[in-house]
């Protein structure tokens, strides 16, 4: 495992986008978020299952992403599933909305972490999306690699 990898302090996972789209390109963002919306991700409370990234005003942002409003924020709590801001930079929002406007892809959250420093992330994918076929053929290749590893601890511990 890598030094960056170790370095994150994971809130949120998508899981369900590995399963629904081919996934090309990797990009971290930075996320503009309030104080009790951070208060909130310390605890480990947010989901990104159903969030998306797109262009509003040329700038990316974070749709519909759940982080519930913090316990302690009385009045000056935020809203829950609020478009937030993703800090990227110009050649990089570029980048990413000519493919997908080009290429038809789509902008997924592939999960929300802290950095080492502290800072709020977020873990976008480029991605396409898969056909019914691609994930049947991508359930057979993981079973098959399964079976291959049982296969093969088997024939060790025999042998």
């Amino acid at each position: 495992m890598n030094e960056r990898m170790q370095a994150r302090k994971s809130v949120a996972q998508n899981r369900r986008a590995f399963h629904d789209y081919a996934i090309e390109d990797r990009v971290e963002a930075g996320l503009i978020l309030t104080g009790t919306e951070v208060k909130s991700l310390r605890e480990g409370r947010a989901t990104i299952n159903e969030a998306h990234a797109g262009e509003m005003q040329g700038e990316l942002w974070l749709f519909n992403a759940n982080i519930p409003e913090y316990r302690g924020g009385n009045r000056f709590n935020h809203e829950p599933k609020r478009p937030r801001k993703l800090l990227l930079r110009k050649r990089e929002i570029g980048r990413l909305m000519g493919a997908v406007q080009r290429k038809g892809m789509t902008l997924v959250p592939l999960s929300l972490y802290f950095s080492k420093r502290g800072f709020a992330k977020v873990e976008i994918g480029l991605a396409r999306g898969k056909k019914e076929y691609d994930k049947r053929q991508t359930l057979k290749d993981r079973d098959w690699s399964r079976e291959k590893q049982r296969l093969l601890r088997h024939s060790a511990r025999d042998g």
